[in-house]
C-alpha cells in the first residue's frame, strides 16, 4: 500500500483541525448569504489590517479563480501577460486565462523559477502598435513553483518596471504564507509595500479547507468586479464558510506556525539527503519544496511506497513537497528508504 502521506503536494494534506472548527462554529442559524454577514464582514476587515484600508479584498473558492478573475480585472482580450514559463498559469490552468481573458500569455524560460527585469524587457515592444498585443500584465509567483523566494527588492525591480511601462504586476501567492516565513516577514512587506498591484492569496496549500483571496492594492481597478466574479461563478452563498476559514487562518499566527513548519520539515529533507552523491538538490530551498536529480531507475521504486511526482522526465528531477503536517519521522524515513534504494 502506497504511503498517501508522502510528498507529491501540499495539496494534498488535511485541513488544520482548528480551521474545521472555526468552520463548525459557524455552522448555526441563519445569516445573509453572498458576503453580507457578519463573519465575512468580520473577515475582510482583518484582511483590511493585514493589507491596509485603501485595499479592495474578495473570497473565491480556489487559485485557479483567484488568478484568473485578478487577471481579467485589469485586462482586455488584445492584451497580454508575461509570465515564468513555470508559472501556474502556464503550467497548470488548463488555459483559464486564455480562455477566460482572452490574453496573450508570452512565458519566459527561468531557472529558478524567477522572472527578472532583464528577462521581461524582450517582450516590451509594440506598444501603441494595433498589431500587436498589448503588454498590460507582468505576473510572479511568490513562493515559486521551483520553490524559490523573491526578495522584497528583486519584486521592487519588477514592479517599477512594470509601471514605468503602464503595466500593472500580479502575484500568484498560492504559497504566500511559506515564503512570508522564508523571508520573516509581514505580507505588506513584500506585496503592496513594493509595487504589486493584484495579489492572489492562497491559504488551501496550508491548512484551509478551500478558499483564496484577491487582494487590489488600487482600488481604481476593481471597478465592477463584482460582476467578474459573479460571471466567473466564484461568488459564494455561503460565503461565512470561507471567512470563518481566514478569520482563524489569520489569528494567533495560526498561518504562520504551519508555513515555518511546512518549511522546516523540507529543510530537513535536504539536510538528510545532502551528502548522498546521487542525489542532486537542483534548487535552492526557501520554502516548502525540495528539487532533486536522482537515478530514473530508482524513482518508480521510491514511488512504490511514498507518493510524490517527476517533475522534469527528462532529466529525472522530481518534485517533494512538505506540508503543514508533514511529520519528522516521516521525512527520515524517506530519506531513509532513499539511501537504501541507493545502496
Amino acid at each position: 500500500m502506497k504511503n498517501l502521506r508522502g510528498f507529491a503536494s501540499d495539496n494534498n494534506s488535511g485541513v488544520h483541525k482548528d480551521i474545521l472548527k472555526a468552520m463548525q462554529d459557524v455552522n448555526v442559524g441563519h445569516t445573509i448569504a453572498y458576503g453580507s454577514d457578519i463573519y465575512t464582514l468580520a473577515a475582510l476587515e482583518k484582511m483590511k489590517k493585514i493589507f491596509g484600508n485603501d485595499t479592495d479584498i474578495c473570497f473565491v473558492f480556489t487559485g485557479t479563480a483567484a488568478n484568473v478573475l485578478g487577471l481579467d480585472a485589469v485586462t482586455r482580450p488584445y492584451h497580454s501577460i508575461i509570465c515564468a514559463e513555470s508559472s501556474h498559469i502556464n503550467e497548470d490552468e488548463c488555459g483559464a486565462p486564455e480562455k477566460f481573458t482572452g490574453c496573450k500569455l508570452l512565458s519566459i524560460p527561468v531557472k529558478d523559477g524567477k522572472l527578472t527585469p532583464d528577462a521581461i524587457k524582450k517582450h516590451l515592444y509594440g506598444f501603441d502598435f494595433e498589431h500587436h498585443s498589448q503588454p498590460r500584465v507582468v505576473s510572479i509567483t511568490q513562493a515559486t513553483e521551483l520553490g524559490t523566494v523573491y526578495t522584497p527588492e528583486e519584486i521592487a525591480a519588477i514592479a517599477d518596471l512594470a509601471h514605468e511601462n503602464n503595466m500593472y504586476l500580479h502575484m500568484d501567492g498560492a504559497r504566500i504564507a511559506n515564503a512570508a516565513a522564508s523571508l520573516g516577514l509581514d505580507f505588506r512587506e513584500f506585496t503592496g509595500d513594493v509595487g504589486v498591484d493584484i495579489l492572489s492569496f492562497g491559504g488551501t496549500k496550508n491548512g484551509m479547507m478551500y478558499g483564496e483571496a484577491i487582494v487590489f492594492f488600487n482600488r481604481d481597478l476593481t471597478e465592477n468586479f463584482k460582476y467578474i466574479r459573479k460571471q466567473g461563478m466564484q461568488l459564494a452563498s455561503k460565503m461565512r464558510f470561507i471567512s470563518a476559514q481566514f478569520m482563524r487562518y489569520l489569528s494567533d499566527d495560526l498561518w504562520l506556525k504551519n508555513a515555518s513548519h511546512a518549511n522546516k520539515m523540507a529543510r530537513l529533507l535536504e539536510s538528510e539527503l545532502q551528502d548522498v552523491p546521487e542525489v542532486k538538490i537542483t534548487q535552492k530551498v526557501e520554502a516548502n519544496g525540495v528539487f532533486a536529480i536522482l537515478p530514473k531507475e530508482t524513482i518508480p521504486e521510491l514511488q512504490k511506497e511514498f507518493f510524490f511526482y517527476v517533475w522534469d522526465e527528462r532529466k529525472s528531477e522530481v518534485r517533494w513537497m512538505t506540508s503543514f503536517d508533514t511529520k519528522a519521522k516521516d521525512v527520515r524515513k524517506f530519506a531513509r528508504v532513499i539511501k537504501e534504494l541507493l545502496g
